[in-house]
């Protein structure tokens, strides 16, 4: 029991840590309509500028203060230099371009500041929090809490003046624009906004498995947490995430020694295509219904 326990807890402590990247994907297409598949990518550069900051000797609280600033510029300069010139042009075609974003952001981070893993001290040292008999991943328990005080900002964002109007222009940008919403603004603010996600993912993802261009393979459990969750749902952003992760954790903790591993691939993969199958919107996506 006390072994089941433990994979159980880590496993909802590193659930809630895919819910922060996430978190950027569901704030994108929440606000603008846009599948977001360089949130990855993003993380990793989120990662690589706290690294970066602490190098020139600011302490990790005031890199990761300035990491959020840079992150969320670079948010508006993607809005404004990409996603802006894709204005009129079909979903498919935006969608490819968060691609290449991430293809050339996996690039560009590792290609200026190096391949090998850099270490990010975050002052929670390696000792295991102990429960118990349980022994739980410190990084992964504050990252879940992280996690959590993220969510709840982004509710409540969502029920402010701004986030009703960033919820019309994921609905239509056409009555949008109609009724006087700047789309343009509100496209910039979502990406700046998940570039905050991205930073505190990137920090805490880096402190506990070192930063390098490795962050990027985070976009995969995080696009399962979303079609698991619904992708227009944070709530399912939560949820999804918690579910993905104690799954991730727990079935592999039985199977891998009988397998010979890998199998929390296995899982996230099963869990996409079933998903897929029986619920395409997710447990707490919106099913739009079209007249034709």
């Amino acid at each position: 029991m006390s072994y089941f326990l433990e994979l159980l807890i880590n496993g909802a402590f590193t659930g809630l840590m895919y819910s922060m990247v996430a978190l950027g994907i569901v704030l994108i297409y929440k606000s603008s309509g846009v599948l977001n598949f360089a949130q990855g990518a993003l993380v990793m550069m989120g990662g690589y500028t706290v690294w970066l900051f602490t190098t020139w000797g600011l302490p990790i609280w005031l890199a990761a203060v300035a990491a959020l600033g840079v992150m969320f510029v670079l948010g508006l300069v993607v809005e404004r230099l990409l996603l802006r010139t894709m204005v009129g042009q079909p979903i498919i075609m935006v969608v490819m371009l968060t691609l290449g974003l991430d293809v050339f952001l996996r690039g560009f981070g590792p290609g200026v500041l190096g391949t090998e893993p850099k270490q990010l001290d975050i002052g929670l040292g390696l000792a295991p929090l102990i429960m118990g008999d349980i022994l739980a991943n410190r990084t992964y328990a504050v990252g879940a809490v992280i996690a959590l005080v993220l969510v709840a900002l982004a509710i409540v964002f969502f029920r402010t003046r701004l986030g009703t109007k960033l919820r019309a222009v994921s609905d239509d940008h056409v009555a949008s624009w109609s009724v006087g919403i700047s789309v343009e603004h509100a496209v910039a603010i979502s990406w700046g906004l998940a570039g905050i996600c991205a930073v505190a993912a990137g920090t805490l993802w880096g402190a506990a498995q070192g930063v390098d261009w490795s962050l990027t393979a985070l976009l995969f459990p995080a696009v399962a947490v979303v079609i698991l969750g619904g992708i227009d749902s944070i709530m399912g952003a939560l949820l999804g995430g918690l579910i993905i992760g104690i799954l991730g954790s727990v079935i592999p903790g039985y199977v891998d020694s009988r397998v010979g591993g890998s199998t929390r691939d296995v899982v996230t993969s099963l869990v996409i295509l079933l998903t897929i199958l029986i619920r395409p919107h997710g447990m707490f996506g919106r099913e739009d219904i079209e007249r034709i």
